[in-house]
């Protein structure tokens, strides 16, 4: 593991938001029981399209080079199109998240048409599970339509996958339908106890089972560089890639195989980059340095009343992760080895779970290195959320020894 630098992220050159994540709308056409948005409806006042593309050219002129779209869903929005067709005119590499239960071919053919580039379709395991998290019968064949939809126009297709007590152990079986429908790359991330996952605690996952998650993932990962499939023997550069979300991982064995991206450099886990190359905004114009995180403690102000570059240059809540020092690390993570460069990994994950940032039960160093003590952590829920988007209740740590 020494061979990990012990180091904080110190990025060349001032930081810029070079990549965006849009939530351009809070309707959306599924109930799902995991939201952390909890999305449905739209909100009372959502960014006008004339907004909509003066903040296009906002921020490509702040030097933002890549842009994913969500929601609710992205779609539901009628300037969708003219939203994207700005951005390509701007130089800027656009990306689209969905749920897929409407993404239509001729939506997918559309989107092709003005200049979109990716689009990655959330699938959370096989159809049972899916449809029981999504709260929609047909939810998971509607996925896998969208899938079809988008790879039949040429639209490079990716998908996510949530992680949690009802999907960890049948990671192998969706790698293996997301492979048969040709995604390019897989990503998975923990489900995090915000929104309406807050409010189903049972599903959170419990911190040991990180251990198993990863170790199943690099096992997908090995084997799908060893032995490809027919349609992707003709294009290497096309390898099934296993990536996994920034709450995932940290500092075991498979760290650089999960972090690093095929015929790219090695990587690790760098620390939070929400406010150094990343920055969010709701859909009512709120600004965030990351979109996942919880509004309430870390929203930055809005796009109309304060310019995003002056935002992202002076507001306290966007600058956290590049003015921090270890000072707020408690528990485990205060004396742990990688403190320096971790710094407890994902604010999003620890804010959410325990009220506060700077400790990260959900770590493979940290399980395994209490097993080797004989010991290990649950997550209890000690406070229910308030039920408002991006909320989060609180969670505490109980250690306790290995049965």
């Amino acid at each position: 593991m020494a061979r990990f630098e012990r180091r904080r992220l110190d990025p060349a050159g001032p930081p810029t938001p070079v990549y965006v994540v849009w939530e351009l709308t809070l309707r959306c056409d599924q109930p799902c029981q995991h939201c952390g948005s909890r999305a449905g409806h739209a909100r009372p006042r959502e960014l006008t399209p004339e907004e909509c593309l003066r903040l296009v050219d906002q921020l490509a002129g702040m030097g933002t080079r890549e842009v994913t779209l969500i929601g609710g869903e992205a779609y539901l929005r009628p300037d969708l199109y003219d939203i994207v067709a700005r951005f390509v005119e701007r130089g800027v590499v656009v990306t689209m998240q969905t749920g897929g239960r409407a993404l239509t071919p001729t939506r997918a053919r559309t989107l092709k048409d003005v200049g979109l580039y990716a689009v990655g379709v959330s699938i959370d395991g096989p159809e049972d599970t899916h449809d029981q998290l999504r709260g929609n019968v047909g939810s998971w064949r509607a996925a896998l339509r969208a899938l079809e939809a988008c790879r039949e126009v040429g639209l490079v297709t990716t998908s996510n996958t949530q992680v949690n007590a009802l999907t960890w152990n049948r990671l192998e079986e969706t790698a293996s339908f997301l492979r048969d429908h040709g995604v390019r790359s897989w990503r998975s991330q923990l489900t995090v106890p915000m929104g309406n996952a807050a409010d189903r605690p049972e599903w959170i996952l419990a911190p040991e089972r990180v251990v198993d998650v990863i170790d199943t993932l690099a096992r997908i990962q090995l084997d799908a560089v060893e032995h490809p499939r027919a349609h992707e023997r003709p294009h290497p550069q096309r390898t099934f890639d296993v990536a996994i979300g920034n709450n995932l991982g940290y500092f075991g064995p498979h760290e650089e195989l999960l972090r690093s991206h095929p015929g790219g450099r090695s990587a690790h886990w760098g620390g939070c980059s929400a406010g150094i190359g990343v920055m969010s905004i709701e859909s009512d114009g709120t600004l965030k340095a990351c979109p996942s995180l919880p509004t309430a403690p870390y929203a930055a102000g809005n796009v109309l009343e304060l310019e995003p570059a002056r935002a992202w240059a002076e507001a306290p809540a966007m600058r956290f992760a590049r003015d921090r020092d270890g000072s707020e690390l408690w528990g485990f993570c205060r004396g742990c080895y990688y403190a320096d460069v971790c710094q407890a990994g994902c604010n999003f994950t620890t804010h959410s779970a325990f009220g506060r940032r700077g400790n990260n039960p959900w770590c493979y160093h940290r399980v395994q290195s209490l097993r080797r003590e004989g010991r290990r952590e649950r997550v209890v829920q000690v406070e229910r959320p308030a039920g408002l988007p991006y909320d989060f209740g609180r969670f505490e740590i109980v250690e306790e020894p290995l049965p």
